[in-house]
């Protein structure tokens, strides 16, 4: 089976400082990647490479085998890209059903027939059934800003399976979640990827969250690669433990 997502050596500085130095690994088809590293570790740095946010000064991203460094995430995200942020993107005047339609009416069709579509642009069905799966029909006509930060964290994961991606990447989907949303986002998660096949890259701090969730894990320290394995090899291995989970 060839690799969804393949990063062989990105490079990225800024001054003196070497965010991300040579960076290598693979993403499967159908798996959930985790990575987790201390704070000034690279990973965001990394992540933002890989979506098109930042150039790498050295090395190659390939999609399903097609080199794509440094597109743009708009061109990323017609490839097959979807993302999350930390600090939430939803539209908070807007009702949740509404959001989810405009976060994939840009990636339908031309402008032209986007203008005689029917009000929806086609993709009601497409949204109701996201709605549903992500279990907030009962809140999916009220105005996004009105709900719990965990409905909106849904909400914005949500939006972005409305482009039918073969990848989402997550950046800190539990940050600043109630705790007893936290494993109702890793059963959904799960559901996902089960259901519809969905590859995930997650960045996270939350290490009971990463090591239930994800297959296998990166361990970034100072830029660098410093151990990928599963859960139960990362978990085992001293010198993740010595220098990041401190035990």
């Amino acid at each position: 089976m060839s690799p969804l997502l393949q990063v062989t050596g990105i490079s990225k500085s800024y001054g003196a400082i070497q965010a991300v130095d040579g960076v290598s690994f693979e993403v499967m088809p159908g798996e959930i990647f985790g990575v987790i590293g201390p704070n000034g570790s690279g990973k965001t740095t990394m992540f933002n490479s890989v979506l098109g946010q930042i150039a790498p000064e050295q090395g190659r991203i390939a999609l399903k085998g097609r080199d794509i460094t440094g597109l743009s995430p708009v061109e990323l995200n017609r490839r097959g890209v979807g993302r999350t942020f930390q600090t939430l993107q939803v539209f908070g005047k807007m009702s949740v059903r509404d959001n989810l339609l405009v976060a994939a009416q840009e990636h339908r069709g031309t402008l032209l027939s986007r203008m005689f579509a029917p009000g929806d642009s086609g993709l009601g069905a497409k949204a109701d059934a996201l709605i549903a799966q992500f279990r907030i029909g009962d809140v999916a006509h009220r105005k996004a800003g009105e709900l719990s930060y965990g409905q909106q964290k849904l909400v914005d994961i949500a939006m972005a399976f409305m482009s039918d991606p073969d990848l989402v990447l997550l950046d800190e989907p539990c940050a600043g979640v109630n705790p007893a949303l936290v494993g109702g986002i890793s059963t959904l998660l799960k559901e996902l990827n089960r259901t519809r096949r969905a590859s995930f890259v997650v960045i996270e701090h939350n290490m009971d969250f990463v090591m239930d969730l994800c297959h296998r894990i990166l361990v970034m320290v100072e830029g660098r690669v410093m151990a990928l394995g599963t859960p139960g090899e990362i978990r085992a291995n001293k010198q993740v433990l010595d220098a990041y989970l401190g035990n």
